[in-house]
């Protein structure tokens, strides 16, 4: 958002050229500035809303497994020792999703960033 705003503030001109494409028919030039102005400020909140799911969704996962994990430990070792092993692959694949998220992050930041700055 900050990156917009930055934007609109240094070179207005070229941040309101990004909300009407070139060859548009004057009626519906009201109706695009619009539905782009909009689309503009909701990409930075639908960037976040994914980075959280996809960060709280992996955490969650891996909590309910390490729950279950220390409930069948006395009960069923074996089977505790197992979900204990999948728990760590998790683990394993929850770094990698971080790594990969932040890769996204940062990269559709500095893609903002060189289209409003």
């Amino acid at each position: 958002l900050a990156t917009v705003i930055i934007g609109m503030r240094t070179q207005p001109t070229v941040a309101l050229g990004h909300l009407l494409p070139e060859g548009t028919p004057t009626p519906l030039i009201p109706v695009l500035i619009i539905i782009e102005t909009i689309s503009l400020f909701i990409r930075p909140l639908a960037l976040g809303v994914r980075l959280t799911a996809n960060l709280t969704a992996g955490h969650l996962l891996i909590q309910l497994i390490a729950t279950a994990a220390f409930v069948l430990a006395p009960i069923m070792p074996t089977v505790a020792i197992l979900t204990a092993t999948v728990l760590f692959l998790l683990t394993l694949l929850e770094v990698a999703v971080a790594i990969i998220q932040a890769y996204v992050f940062v990269l559709l930041l500095s893609l903002y960033l060189q289209e409003n700055v």
